[in-house]
């Protein structure tokens, strides 16, 4: 389809009829080939045939289930998980990524099985569906024998939407940490389809992009003041709490209430003995 052409309706049947016969065909060439349809310009319409010809029930059949399953009209008024998703691979640029597209594309694969209805609050919940959505996505990536390096930046974004409702409300150390994480620019671009295709609400992204020019002037996670080897000479011997004193340190630093190797000694001297 991505020439224009429709499939002839007799080519149809047939692939329907035929669909199971691609459990034949090797792991390899079924992840090649979908990788290059998900990649594609015209994803949201590859999505739409791999399900309605019954071969994503071959390879992908976590998947279906999203369709009918029911979402909160008042965050998703454009209708289920399935049409929410397909809205948003649409949405995506033409140059999305590999693992941006998957990020979508499994972004909510956890909802079915989380789905729930919450008679007090009289709406529908989807409790931990980022968890169960990240553990999903690289079950489904293991099986398709994707790289460790897809699987680990796809389940990040599975596992980490969430979070962005969160930010504006994040301590200035906790959100650099987030921002500085390198599959940040896909979240962000995942976070942006997603609001896009539900409420429209895109009030985090612009706090966000407010904080990159804020953040701009130095890099969000600087050097650190201090080391393993300045604890040592204080006389801390080495073990767990290193980390534990170093990541204080870090966080001081971030949220700008140390600034100098001196600072942050006294610091440690203050807050931390030796055992």
């Amino acid at each position: 389809t991505s020439t224009g052409f429709q499939i002839d309706p007799a080519t149809w049947d047939s692939i329907r009829t035929h669909a199971s016969l691609l459990k034949r065909i090797s792991t390899e060439r079924i992840r090649e080939e979908f990788s290059r349809t998900i990649t594609h310009p015209q994803r949201r319409r590859g999505i739409e045939l791999l399900v309605d010809s019954g071969l994503m029930e071959q390879f992908l059949p976590e998947f279906l289930p999203t369709r009918g399953c029911e979402q909160p009209p008042q965050f998703h008024p454009e209708g289920d998980v399935y049409v929410h998703t397909l809205i948003m691979l649409e949405l995506l640029p033409p140059d999305a990524s590999l693992e941006l597209c998957l990020g979508v594309l499994f972004h909510d694969i956890g909802k079915p099985p989380t789905f729930e209805f919450d008679e007090a609050a009289d709406r529908i919940r989807f409790n931990g569906h980022d968890r169960v959505g990240a553990e999903m996505a690289e079950e489904i990536m293991r099986r398709l024998r994707y790289s460790n390096a897809n699987i680990e930046a796809v389940v990040a974004l599975v596992a980490h939407h969430m979070q962005f409702m969160h930010v504006q409300q994040m301590r200035t150390a906790k959100l650099k940490r987030f921002m500085a994480r390198p599959t940040f620019p896909d979240e962000i671009e995942l976070h942006r389809v997603d609001c896009t295709s539900s409420h429209g609400m895109l009030d985090n992204i612009e706090f966000l992009d407010a904080k990159t020019a804020e953040f701009a002037a130095e890099p969000l996670i600087p050097s650190p003041l201090i080391t393993g080897r300045h604890l040592i000479q204080l006389g801390f011997p080495p073990g767990p709490r290193f980390s534990e004193i170093l990541d204080y340190i870090q966080t001081e630093q971030l949220e700008g209430r140390l600034t100098t190797e001196q600072d942050a000694l006294a610091a440690v001297r203050e807050n931390f003995r030796p055992d």
